[in-house]
């Protein structure tokens, strides 16, 4: 299973989550490797590819850092590297989605993507990769995306990005009202207060998408960390990492039975005081672990 990432995925001087976690993944995956999880490294995106769903004129505050307030609109200062940071990062969940159509499964240590807008950045999110690779396995021939948002903040900006796409839906379970927006039957959010109904309510949205159709060719799937109990931004009390785990296999469970093609991303997870770098990183490689595990009964000799 190809999981893409590269250097440049950190190549912004700001240190944070957002920002420096691929690479804490990536060698955690060099210590610790989980069976059939092979690193690749990305294509870059070019600027053609990301003005298709963003403003010329924030693309290029980005790329120059002028003026500092649209280049820095996600939240963060502004450096030279970020750029190439935001190319990589965006063209991993491009790639992701791209092998998943061919191969069944794929994903890409890229985060900080679904509050992205067209003219601006937004929650720490410079690019909306989501909307980019939607757009991008349209164009490679698949006649339906689902996006499917499990971030602890709603995915706002990717549902305004997507609003006048009948192809591309979106199904959203959140835990926080950040970046919240109003659902109807193609964009469609659910907001979870309680924690014991968490992974129902997941469940619950996975059997409405299979029984209402149409079936998908592709599934983006944005594997937030961030409804974590101990998250110090957006965690929900009683959700616990076990809680997670269960929800990372019914959903790439839910999409081998469809034999819906999945492409997913790290999205939220943060260091706070009780959760440490190792912590973030154990939560992360619930997904790594359940998309190899998925990966594998997908092969024909599985």
């Amino acid at each position: 299973m190809n999981v893409y990432y590269s250097p440049r995925y950190v190549g912004s001087s700001y240190a944070f989550g957002t920002t420096r976690k691929a690479k804490w993944l990536a060698d955690s995956l060099k210590t610790l490797p989980i069976a059939g999880v092979q690193l690749v490294e990305p294509k870059m995106l070019s600027r053609d590819q990301i003005v298709q769903v963003h403003d010329p004129a924030y693309v290029g505050a980005v790329q120059t850092g002028r003026p500092r307030n649209l280049a820095e609109s996600q939240g963060f200062d502004w450096d030279a590297g970020l750029w190439n940071m935001v190319l990589a990062s965006n063209g991993g969940a491009v790639a992701a989605a791209l092998e998943a159509i061919g191969s069944g499964i794929a994903g890409s240590l890229s985060s900080g993507l679904h509050h992205a807008r067209h003219d601006s950045g937004a929650g720490f999110c410079t690019f909306n990769g989501l909307a980019i690779a939607a757009h991008e396995a349209l164009a490679a021939g698949a006649s339906s995306v689902l996006i499917l948002d499990l971030d602890a903040h709603c995915g706002g900006g990717t549902a305004s990005l997507i609003a006048d796409e009948p192809h591309i839906r979106q199904v959203d379970v959140s835990v926080n009202s950040f970046d919240s927006y109003h659902s109807n039957e193609r964009i469609r959010l659910t907001l979870v207060q309680r924690s014991e109904e968490y992974v129902g309510e997941i469940e619950r949205a996975l059997k409405k998408i299979t029984l209402e159709g149409p079936r998908f060719d592709l599934c983006l799937y944005n594997a937030g960390m961030d409804p974590f109990e101990h998250c110090p931004t957006g965690g929900l009390a009683g959700i616990t990492q076990e809680m997670l785990a269960a929800r990372e296999r019914l959903v790439f469970d839910w999409c081998r039975q469809q034999e819906l093609p999945v492409a997913f991303v790290l999205a939220g997870g943060y260091i706070g005081e009780h959760l440490t770098e190792q912590g973030v990183v154990k939560l992360h490689r619930l997904t790594l672990s359940a998309a190899a595990a998925s990966h594998q009964l997908r092969e024909p000799d599985g």
